[in-house]
């Protein structure tokens, strides 16, 4: 009997030992940033090897990420395995809609449904209110300034990227609809996702500082079938500024219309301009 007390004895000092050295915290680090790379790679294969493939993958992480969230919640860890598992799905769900025979407007409409409603669903289930996920109105005047924001950055990712197609047509109630969508189902949804979601449950996860590269990160990971890599490069610098706003505001409001005007910039206003398209 002795030496059973003596195992559990030495055990004990041995998981006390680690969590002196900070052993256990490397090893759930390294575990997400696995996480993460395994993103990038589904979505380095869609975008360059095969887009079926690369579905699969994104739809296996995205089983294994719920799968681990699960298993992680019997230590009171799910935040992050949960909320990382909405980057895949994101890929999943914009695979699965055909963007043949159908408007690119309805297009944007049709996958922000069911990510939204997931996100809420994720939202739900780490406890988080609506505070937590910056659905707030706080400060207007400042979140009107961080819209603005969005107007030069629009312009300068233009600049720098290979642009994707113009998605709108050349009637004006169109290019206002085609705006509107893409303030709510681009700006607003990402922003609920990657700030408001992701990044508090990194938070909770790891602490600010870790919270600030990985949610941006995986953000720019999420743009490798759209940019270039110098737009890449832009994408995470944004994304960084903007993390940093939000832990400041603590409300994705100013940023959800800095987000929508920067993409309203990149689609609509500077594709139609004959100066900024010859860049």
């Amino acid at each position: 009997m002795w030496w059973k007390v003596s195992e559990v004895r030495i055990a004990g000092l041995l998981r006390k030992l680690k969590e002196y050295m900070g052993l256990e915290r490397s090893k759930t680090l390294a575990v997400y940033w696995l996480y993460a790379a395994a993103v990038a790679l589904a979505e380095l294969l869609t975008a360059f090897w095969s887009i079926k493939l690369g579905f699969f993958v994104h739809l296996s992480l995205t089983g294994l990420l719920l799968a681990h969230s699960a298993r992680s919640s019997r230590h009171g860890k799910p935040w992050l395995y949960l909320a990382l598992s909405l980057a895949p799905l994101i890929r999943v769900v914009s695979l699965s809609i055909p963007l043949a025979g159908i408007s690119p407007i309805l297009w944007y409409v049709a996958i922000s449904v069911p990510l939204f409603a997931s996100g809420v669903i994720v939202a739900r289930i780490l406890g988080f209110r609506s505070h937590d996920v910056g659905l707030t109105c706080v400060n207007l005047p400042m979140q009107f300034l961080i819209a603005l924001a969005g107007l030069p950055l629009g312009f300068i990712e233009y600049s720098v990227s290979l642009p994707a197609p113009v998605i709108i047509q050349s009637a004006t109630g169109n290019i206002w609809l085609s705006a509107i969508v893409l303030v709510v189902c681009t700006g607003f949804l990402e922003e609920f996702i990657f700030r408001g979601i992701m990044y508090s449950a990194a938070v909770k996860a790891a602490g600010e500082r870790f919270a600030l590269f990985f949610a941006s990160s995986v953000f720019t990971i999420m743009h490798i079938t759209q940019l270039s890599f110098s737009g890449l490069l832009f994408v995470f610098m944004v994304s960084l500024l903007f993390t940093r706003v939000y832990a400041w505001q603590g409300s994705i409001l100013g940023l959800s219309l800095a987000h929508g005007i920067i993409n309203i910039a990149f689609y609509i206003v500077c594709p139609l301009d004959p100066y900024l398209s010859s860049w």
